[in-house]
């Protein structure tokens, strides 16, 4: 799993994993909950 961060503008936020998008503000409407990321992070390592 490649973990980075990359800068953009807007206000986007993002989160990708091996290429693939699995958390977008944009998308959703709302900031990621507290924990959220991590949870979506856990469930794609190994």
């Amino acid at each position: 799993m490649t973990v980075e961060l990359q800068p953009s503008s807007g206000g986007r936020f993002e989160v990708t994993v091996d290429d693939r998008l699995v958390f977008s503000k944009k998308a959703l409407g709302r900031h990621a909950r507290p924990g959220e990321i991590v949870e979506i992070l856990r469930g794609h390592a190994g």
